[in-house]
């Protein structure tokens, strides 16, 4: 009999199943696909500790006009995906007030601090410590009108305790050499870590999961019923049952939560890039060019070009076109960049409107524990998600208020 059946081989799933393993918990991964099958792989890379301010906010809301005029742009949404999203891009407007940005960024940053607390620990603990870097993040802006509507963010970084530095193009010159002119103030934080590889990450702490008894099975699970004081698990293949679920299924986890009786409004910010040879460019640190919706990011395996936000739902067909044109733009930016021979990518990141993730009990059960929703920050936020969900799982008090990422919020 399995105590505990996390649903969800992802950097989420994967790491709340190894600390609940650690605490001494029988833990068993139930996955569509496999280990980082998902977002998980094709990710940035990094611990954007640092990102505290949500996605939906004034700011955006002012840029997004223009970026929506522009189908290759940095937001965009598919016209035959328009009608089914506008529920969820309400409750985004809803998100994007001063008082709603205000509690998001401070329960973001509650999360963050917890994740940073509890990286360094799990890494070192799962053998993955070694995977670390601390090179620290460039934000550049191209006008000084732009580098000005960054400030109150900054601020509020400020107010946080968050280190970081503004520079000018000599500082930026010396940084990251053969940086466009074009950008005539950068901002550095040093606080932004990254992990060599996102998939060999995910792959390693499956590999450490296993190695410690654990078992991931591969299976689309299509439901849940809680009864009897168990949880009955409904997969494509038969049912599974468990003590306790920990839900995590990522861009999927709304469809499975549905058959609790919840409707979570979870949607998909679909991301593209493209992984270039390590050689296509000498990058010192991972650089937003934030104006653009974009990174790019040195791995131990590529040069990674990509971000951006594409509102596009599961089903529709990718369109590398995105990834292209991220690319198009990173050479005009770092012209020594040699754009050839990449691999692009597109993968689903689950998006809540208020960009917290939900973290908390099912309204259906005690025994079901929610991890899903973490839009772009699933890296960022894994550890001090895992060790949330833990705590939940042992009926230990939870590290941090959890009542901002109640999945009943909405």
């Amino acid at each position: 009999m399995t105590e505990v059946i996390v649903i969800g081989a992802g950097v989420i799933g994967l790491s709340a199943a190894l600390m609940a393993q650690a605490r001494g918990l029988s833990v068993t991964v139930v996955d569509r696909e496999g280990p980082a099958a998902g977002a998980s792989a094709g990710n940035a890379g990094a611990f954007a500790f640092t990102d505290i301010l949500p996605l939906a906010s004034p700011g955006l809301l002012r840029k997004a006009p223009k970026w929506l005029l522009d189908p290759l742009g940095p937001l965009t949404i598919p016209p035959a995906y328009a009608v089914q999203i506008t529920p969820w891009l309400y409750r985004f407007w809803r998100a994007c007030s001063p008082r709603a940005v205000a509690a998001s960024t401070a329960a973001q940053t509650a999360l963050m601090d917890l994740s940073r607390a509890e990286l360094e620990p799990f890494l070192a603990a799962t053998g993955t410590l070694g995977m670390l870097r601390k090179d620290g993040n460039l934000q550049v802006y191209e006008t000084e009108a732009e580098f000005r509507a960054s400030l109150p963010g900054w601020e509020a970084r400020t107010a946080h305790g968050i280190d970081f530095r503004h520079m000018g193009p000599e500082e930026m010159a010396a940084l990251q050499p053969g940086l466009s002119s074009r950008f005539i103030r950068g901002t550095f934080t040093p606080g932004w870590w990254s992990i060599a590889d996102p998939l060999l990450y995910v792959q390693a702490l499956a590999d450490r999961f296993r190695a410690a008894g654990g078992r991931i099975d591969t299976a689309e699970v299509t439901g849940l019923s809680p009864r009897d004081g168990r949880v009955y698990i409904r997969t494509k293949v038969g049912t599974l049952t468990a003590d306790r679920v920990v839900l995590a299924a990522g861009a999927f986890s709304h469809r499975i939560a549905a058959t609790l009786g919840e409707r979570i409004p979870l949607e998909t910010e679909r991301g593209y890039n493209t992984t270039l040879p390590l050689d296509a460019l000498d990058l010192r640190c991972q650089i937003t060019f934030g104006g653009h919706g974009f990174v790019i990011s040195r791995l131990s395996t590529g040069i990674r070009v990509g971000g951006a936000v594409e509102l596009g739902g599961l089903s529709l067909p990718p369109n590398y076109r995105r990834s292209e044109a991220m690319l198009r733009k990173a050479k005009a930016f770092l012209p020594a960049l040699n754009t050839e021979g990449g691999r692009p990518w597109m993968g689903f990141r689950p998006s809540l409107p208020d960009s917290l993730p939900a973290i908390g009990r099912s309204k259906a059960s005690p025994h079901i524990v929610h991890a899903f929703g973490h839009g772009h920050l699933g890296l960022t936020q894994s550890a001090g998600t895992a060790r949330l969900a833990a705590d939940l799982l042992t009926d230990a008090a939870p590290a941090i208020n959890l009542t901002p990422f109640s999945p009943q919020r909405f």
